[in-house]
C-alpha cells in the first residue's frame, strides 16, 4: 500500500495539487502536441527534464518557458475567484471569463492568450460571445480533458466535502462541455483528486473508498436507479454509472501487478492514446500517479516525455501527485521556474488555508 508523505498536512496536499497542476500545465507549453517520439526527441533531446520554450513555427510559438497555457490560465481565473470568494461561486467565475478572456478570443484555434483556443473554448466564445447564450448554455461536445484540469482546483479547495464537490464540479464542466462520458469522467477526476487530498493512498482500494461515499450518500455520483441513499434524480449527479469511480483502482491495480510492465514508463502515452480525448489522457495520468506516487519529479516528466497531449497529461498527473506529496513535497525548481509562481502560490495559500 502507497505511504502518503508523512510529513504533508492537507493544507499543504491541497497546494500541491493546486501548484501541481499549473506546473503540468506549463511543462507542457514547449514540447506540446508532438505525435512522433523520435521528432520530440530531435528537437528537445533524449529526456526533457525542466521548462522548455515551443519551436518556430510550432504549437505556442512566442511564448517562454515557465508560462501557463490558455488552459492555464482559465484555471488561474478560477482560482482567483475562490481565494476572493472564499467558495466556489459561479456567476463570479464567469464574469472573470467574460471580462479577462472571451473579450481576448476570436473564435479560431490560433489566437488569444496562451497562444492556442482548444475545441471546447472555441465552442464557448461561439456559444457565448457570438449566439449571446446565458452561462450555463455555453457548452459544448468537445471531448477533451479542459474541464477535468481545472476541477482540479475544485478537488483541492472542497476535499472535506466530497457532495458540495461533485456538485460544483459538475455545474463547473457544463460550462464548457456537456458530452456524458466527458463529464463523469471529469466530475470523477477531481473525486479523486480530493480522495488523495484527505489522504487517501493511490492504490486497490481507492475505488472502494469513493464508492462507500456514494453508497453512503455522500458522493452523489449516479442517478436514481442506484443503491445510494438518496434515490432522486434531483439528488444525484444523473451519470449512468459509477464506472469512472472504479477507474483508479482498476489502474493502480495494473501498477502493482509483477508480470504487468510499461518500460520506460513514459511510453504508456501509447499504450493509453497520445491524443486529447480525456478517456486518453486521463488513464495515463492515473497510470503516472499510482507509479510515482512519492515522486512528482518522475511522475510529471514522464507525463511530459510521452508526447502527444502532454501538457493535459501532465497537468492531469501533476494535480494527483501534488495531491500525495504536498506542496512541500515539489521540487522547488518547477516552483522557481514557473511564470508567476509568487502570485499563483499567494492565490493557493490564500484558497487552501496554507501558513
Amino acid at each position: 500500500m502507497t505511504e502518503v508523505n508523512p510529513a504533508s498536512t492537507q493544507a499543504d496536499r491541497a497546494a500541491g495539487a493546486i501548484m501541481g497542476a499549473f506546473i503540468g500545465d506549463a511543462l507542457g507549453l514547449g514540447p506540446h502536441w508532438y505525435y512522433d517520439l523520435d521528432e520530440l526527441q530531435r528537437d528537445f533531446g533524449p529526456w526533457i527534464s525542466d521548462y522548455t520554450e515551443p519551436k518556430p513555427g510550432r504549437y505556442h510559438s512566442g511564448m517562454k518557458a515557465g508560462e501557463l497555457s490558455q488552459t492555464g490560465i482559465i484555471m488561474k481565473l478560477l482560482l482567483q475567484s475562490i481565494a476572493a470568494r472564499g467558495t466556489y461561486d459561479e456567476s463570479d467565475f464567469c464574469r472573470h471569463l467574460d471580462r479577462e478572456l472571451l473579450p481576448q478570443l476570436d473564435g479560431t484555434p490560433s489566437h488569444g492568450p496562451g497562444g492556442y483556443t482548444n475545441h471546447s473554448f472555441r465552442q464557448v466564445y461561439q456559444h457565448r460571445v457570438v449566439e449571446k447564450r446565458d452561462w450555463g448554455q455555453t457548452g459544448g461536445n468537445a471531448d477533451t480533458s479542459e474541464a477535468a484540469e481545472r476541477l482540479a482546483i475544485l478537488g483541492a479547495f472542497y476535499a472535506s466535502e466530497p457532495s458540495a464537490l461533485g456538485r460544483a464540479a459538475l455545474s463547473n464542466c457544463r460550462l464548457s462541455q456537456t458530452d456524458s462520458l466527458v463529464a463523469q469522467q471529469s466530475v470523477a477526476f477531481s473525486l479523486v483528486v480530493g480522495a488523495l487530498v484527505r489522504g487517501e493512498p493511490f492504490d486497490d482500494n481507492l475505488s472502494d473508498t469513493l464508492m462507500d461515499e456514494l453508497e453512503s450518500g455522500e458522493v452523489p455520483f449516479v442517478a436514481g436507479s442506484s443503491t445510494a441513499a438518496s434515490g432522486s434524480l434531483e439528488s444525484t449527479l444523473g451519470f449512468a454509472s459509477p464506472d469512472a469511480l472504479l477507474l483508479p483502482s482498476w489502474i493502480a491495480t495494473t501498477v502493482l501487478d509483477p508480470d504487468l510492465r510499461v518500460e520506460p514508463p513514459y511510453k504508456i502515452s501509447l499504450t493509453y492514446g497520445m491524443s486529447c480525448a480525456v478517456n486518453f489522457v486521463l488513464p495515463a495520468a492515473y497510470y503516472l500517479a499510482a507509479l510515482f506516487p512519492n515522486d512528482f519529479e518522475s511522475a510529471v516528466l514522464h507525463a511530459i516525455n510521452g508526447g502527444g497531449q502532454n501538457m493535459s497529461r501532465a497537468c492531469l498527473t501533476g494535480a494527483l501527485v501534488g495531491a500525495q506529496v504536498g506542496l512541500s513535497g515539489i521540487p522547488r525548481r518547477f516552483l522557481k521556474g514557473l511564470a508567476d509562481s509568487e502570485e499563483l502560490l499567494q492565490l493557493t495559500r490564500r484558497a487552501t488555508g496554507l501558513a
